[in-house]
């Protein structure tokens, strides 16, 4: 198993971005906290401050296995403007490799043209940014290697979903259990 890239800028969403990273880590999976900004320290758009572990420009992601992107204001639009981050996302498509955004993040991947035909869904009054996508508006969506979803109050089922696919249902459910999920 590799490792597992969640992408923050300052206006990123602290609870999707935590949630994941968190299920993420008790799953067992390796998860590396990047910054697309030159300062390592990014601000959530709650004002809470995070150390990320590395930096965009320092990393070949030569060991990545899926990349995630929070939401929030305006650290999604931060992402999309990322150019290391926008070829990264156009590598892990072109290879069918899993990518997962939440609330504003899944426009950046729809700018890129990567949802055209595909369900997806967002933070409401995002939708207007997923051109070609079949927007659904459910709290979480998987299809084929991209997972979508609408915004905090998803993290949790948004994170599980990444499990899912990285690890299995039987991962999910022992989290779910260690963590009183109902």
């Amino acid at each position: 198993m590799g490792t597992v890239y969640v992408f923050f800028a300052d206006g990123f969403e602290e609870v999707e971005a935590f949630t994941s990273v968190d299920v993420m880590r008790r799953a067992g999976l390796n998860v590396e906290m990047i910054t697309v900004t030159p300062d390592e320290i990014v601000t959530g758009a709650h004002d809470v401050p995070v150390l990320c572990d590395k930096n965009v420009v320092n990393c070949d992601f030569y060991d990545a296995d899926l990349i995630l992107l929070p939401g929030g204001m305006p650290g999604a639009a931060t992402l999309e403007k990322c150019p290391e981050l926008r070829k990264l996302i156009l590598e892990f498509a072109e290879k069918n490799k899993p990518i997962a955004a939440i609330c504003a993040a899944p426009m950046v991947l729809a700018k890129l043209g990567l949802l055209k035909g595909r369900k997806a869904t967002c933070y409401p009054g995002f939708e207007q940014y997923l051109e070609g996508a079949d927007f659904t508006d459910a709290p979480v969506e998987r299809d084929g290697n991209i997972i979508t979803a609408k915004g905090p109050g998803a993290a949790m089922e948004f994170a599980l979903a990444v499990v899912d696919m990285m690890l299995g249902k039987e991962k999910v459910q022992e989290l779910k259990e260690a963590m009183c999920v109902i």
